[in-house]
């Protein structure tokens, strides 16, 4: 958690909403006080110079935001249907504007994953997955070099703490407060009760192979739900913490808890 304020000269807007009275709103907030406004689209890579993006959207826009403006601090305003990433909705979209301005706000810096692959390198704020398309496959798990065991079900995911409110909260992994430096590792539907959640620390080296057992014959990895990376049997995928870090803009240090009570509906309406 960081305090530091940014010195707000410039600002990205990164929406899939095309409103164009919500940027009329923007303008009426910023332009007043020197900031320049700028749009941003899906696709582009980082543009230099920005001092903060705002994306309007779901978790999915924020990951994406976070993909193409690496150590950029993002501000999420929700228009989506869950927003554990965001900080807000959008009918308090006035409200946080004016607590940025005022500098009213802190700087949540998130662990990212490095996942070098036999296509490349992809980065990943949430979870790096394999798994098959319809049948089961077989990855072998090594750990600092040291093999730990063959993962068989429907695939395998490692993630972040950020990671534990998506797909991994799914696979029924513990919520982990986001700002813990830690990897999660989980099978996806393993043929084998004995199997378990594994929390390891985030200098950790993962090392997954896809098993010649694999009888699957389409294979993929993917990083935050972008496109799918083709596998073979043989692959090896190398997983680790990246020295970059995302940083997400919220408004109060006890977001995390007010997120997962309204966005998980863990009350009840009157209920305290």
């Amino acid at each position: 958690m960081s305090e530091n304020k940014i010195n707000l000269r410039r600002v990205g807007i990164f929406s899939t909403q095309s409103e164009q009275p919500l940027y009329d709103f923007l303008q009426d907030w910023f332009v007043p006080h020197g900031i320049e406004m700028s749009t941003l689209e899906e696709g582009v890579k980082s543009r230099d110079g920005l001092d903060l993006v705002i994306s309007f959207g779901g978790d999915g826009t924020v990951l994406a935001a976070l993909s193409l403006f690496p150590q950029c601090p993002v501000l999420a305003v929700n228009f989506g249907n869950v927003g554990f990433l965001t900080a807000g909705d959008r009918e308090e979209l006035g409200d946080m504007l004016q607590s940025v301005l005022e500098g009213n706000y802190i700087i949540s810096e998130r662990s990212v994953l490095e996942c070098v692959h036999p296509h490349g390198t992809d980065y990943a704020v949430n979870e790096i997955v394999i798994r098959g398309a319809t049948r089961l496959i077989a990855v072998e798990l090594s750990i600092n070099d040291q093999h730990i065991r063959r993962v068989r079900g429907d695939g395998v995911i490692v993630g972040t703490a950020t990671g534990s409110t998506a797909y991994l909260l799914a696979a029924g992994s513990p919520i982990v407060m986001p700002e813990l430096r830690c990897m999660i590792i989980t099978g996806l539907n393993e043929y084998d009760f004995r199997s378990r959640h594994l929390v390891i620390t985030a200098d950790s080296k993962i090392r997954l192979a896809v098993s010649e057992q694999t009888h699957e014959k389409e294979i993929y990895l993917s990083a935050d739900g972008k496109e799918k990376v083709p596998l073979e049997i043989g692959d090896e995928v190398l997983i680790s913490e990246s020295s970059r870090k995302a940083k997400l803009i919220f408004m109060e240090k006890n977001y995390f808890f007010h997120n997962l009570s309204s966005r998980l509906s863990w009350f009840r309406s009157g209920e305290k």
